[in-house]
């Protein structure tokens, strides 16, 4: 396996409350590495300090390093490129407000990709990756707003995959849609996994049980254990991890 993402001695602020403690954790190339644990965990501290959008709320610090392929991402990666290797989706869709074709093409179009022929290939192409061509293939002129909740997040997903990037961060994709889109959703993923190395933050351990090919288990700004999906659920090593697998807190 090839490391993607490593960090040593991670620790995240916020003014005088540390969210990240002390982290040691790698992600492997083209992995899907589910990340589970109650609120107040760490979890989307550290997805956002991956792409470094924590720098963009007051009083944010961080010591320690972010290896990506490893280039460390403070010192040897400019923050816009950074964000072009590492993309993100939000919980709730966020499209921008114009057409279904306009929106995927937005990224492109920004980093100096003008031709129509190749924005077209672009647009299909992430569409079809994202699993959401065939519904909208005769309709991207439609407003992005228009589609239903599940569309629309798998828009943002082909919105992030329009730059190529390299890794994909997901912050509770599907905590507001209804199951069959959230199905959608992760066949998505799934189909992503042969091209893209990806992390999951997810508030549902059934997810990550779905999904993960690994999961990792934070508790107040900790790594409490990391292994094998199939592992973490079946035979936890660890007694915090087993108690929040069986409901006994989370």
């Amino acid at each position: 396996m090839v490391t993607k993402i490593k960090t040593e001695a991670l620790n995240v602020y916020y003014a005088n409350a540390q969210a990240v403690k002390d982290l040691n954790i790698e992600v492997q190339e083209k992995e899907i590495l589910g990340i589970i644990g109650p609120a107040n965990s760490g979890k989307t501290s550290f997805l956002k300090t991956l792409n470094r959008l924590n720098e963009l709320l007051p009083h944010s610090h961080t010591t320690g390093k972010v290896l990506l392929d490893a280039a460390d991402i403070f010192k040897n990666i400019e923050v816009q490129q950074l964000r072009k290797r590492v993309g993100i989706v939000f919980a709730l869709p966020l499209p921008l407000p114009m057409n279904i074709f306009d929106n995927i093409t937005y990224g492109p179009r920004m980093h100096g990709i003008k031709n129509k022929k190749e924005l077209e290939q672009i647009v299909e192409e992430s569409l079809i990756a994202a699993a959401l061509w065939e519904e909208v293939k005769d309709r991207l002129q439609t407003m992005a707003h228009k589609l239903s909740g599940g569309q629309q997040q798998r828009l943002c997903i082909a919105r992030t995959l329009a730059v190529k990037p390299e890794v994909i961060l997901y912050d509770e994709p599907c905590s507001g849609l209804d199951p069959i889109s959230t199905a959608k959703v992760e066949e998505a993923m799934q189909k992503l996994k042969k091209d893209y190395t990806q992390i999951l933050v997810t508030n549902n351990i059934k997810q990550s049980a779905r999904v993960a090919d690994r999961t990792a288990f934070f508790l107040m700004g900790e790594l409490i254990e990391i292994g094998d999906t199939k592992q973490i659920f079946t035979t936890p090593k660890n007694k915090k991890t087993e108690d929040y697998l069986t409901g006994r807190f989370g």
